[in-house]
């Protein structure tokens, strides 16, 4: 989340850690990876980074493993409040020591690096503008000492950004990352609306991720990604939903379309082939898998379907893969969801949860944490 948003928002969404419960993360994390299951993703991963009262990064993990999700949780962080010259509430930030100790006991918990894994570790300080580079120097170092943890982070989302980089630190994202390590390609970040050709460049030769989240960026108004330009260059991009804070929906297929979309609106090609090459194998690359993304023997068994014969494929049976992005809209959830070869949603009823009943008890703990909002 950019400094200016993290300042606006504070006033009230901010004061919700202190209420923040770990029923109230594996809740929720249920609800988005099930929003995003019946809308066709069958691998995400997720950046936690408030860590108040019980909350764990195993709350999440716990509803990935409930649902069935091929799922790379991530540990966040926030070490740098306000006190400290950062742009986060104290109260929202912990101490590094205790941070890259944690960090270290989810990797040897949790990570397992075997082919079809289910379920893989990244390390995920949040923001240059909330942790410090010891912090992110010290996370890399931990997660290079363990084949296939990731490293992730939020990096040139707007010119906010942009600014504070060179205000704080005296150079860019570019150099910024040079310095604390991250200039690797076992790396990703959310975002990247504001790289300059250079730093392009630079991702391209590094094997840098991206994780585009389209929606996030027209919400927040932090602008448009050069995905083509990326995507030209040889830049690994993937969708991301982003978050409640900044995206009221978590849909898949809705937000491969957006990102097709906003490149037209850019003034940018890109067809709807190459967006759903971008939501699939683009995401497996982007996490380091060579076992996902694509239907070819050898590869996992993850594959969604939708039925065809409904109003939204209507009169497009010409072009049944380009009517899947320009027809999302009135498309119901996927009829046939399977991950890594167990049948997860079957004629478009989830077979691994009670829908109404997570709804029911997300609204619950919804209510009752909206309760302690702050009037704005």
């Amino acid at each position: 989340m950019p400094t200016s948003h993290l300042v606006d928002l504070q006033p009230g969404c901010l004061t919700l850690p202190v209420a923040l419960q770990g029923a109230d993360i594996y809740i929720s994390s249920k609800l988005a990876m099930l929003e995003l299951i019946m809308s066709g993703c069958t691998c995400s991963s997720d950046h936690l980074y408030i860590y108040p009262n019980d909350v764990c990064l195993e709350d999440s993990i716990r509803a990935a493993r409930e649902l069935g999700m091929r799922f790379h949780p991530t540990r966040g962080a926030m070490s740098m409040g306000k006190s400290k010259g950062g742009a986060a509430p104290d109260s929202t930030c912990e101490e590094e020591d205790y941070i890259l100790k944690d960090m270290k006991r989810l990797i040897d918990e949790f990570h397992d690096v075997s082919r079809f894994s289910m379920l893989r570790m990244g390390l995920a300080p949040c923001a240059p503008f909330n942790v410090t580079q010891d912090l992110m120097k010290a996370a890399a170092k931990i997660a290079r000492q363990h084949q296939g943890v990731r490293l992730h982070t939020h990096l040139a989302e707007n010119e906010e950004d942009i600014e504070y980089c060179r205000e704080t630190f005296n150079c860019r994202p570019g150099e910024y990352i040079k310095r604390v390590g991250w200039d690797k390609d076992d790396v990703w970040f959310a975002h990247c609306c504001c790289l300059n050709d250079a730093e392009t460049k630079q991702w391209a030769e590094a094997g840098v991720g991206i994780a585009h989240c389209p929606s996030s960026n027209m919400r927040l108004k932090s602008g448009i990604a050069p995905v083509r330009k990326l995507l030209d260059n040889g830049v690994k991009v993937g969708i991301g939903v982003d978050g409640t804070a900044s995206n009221d929906a978590g849909h898949m297929l809705m937000e491969v379309r957006q990102a097709m979309l906003l490149q037209r609106v850019a003034g940018n090609g890109m067809p709807a082939r190459e967006a759903l090459k971008v939501g699939t194998q683009g995401g497996a690359k982007v996490l380091g898998r060579d076992d996902i993304g694509r239907i070819a023997p050898g590869m996992a068994a993850d594959f969604v379907a939708w039925r065809t014969d409904g109003i939204s494929f209507s009169g497009a049976q010409h072009d049944l893969v380009a009517a899947l992005l320009f027809c999302t809209p009135g498309l119901g959830p996927v009829d046939l969801s399977v991950i890594n070869g167990d049948i997860i949603v079957k004629d478009g009823q989830m077979l691994t949860c009670n829908v109404k009943e997570v709804i029911t008890e997300h609204t619950k703990h919804s209510i009752a944490l909206c309760s302690h909002m702050k009037e704005q």
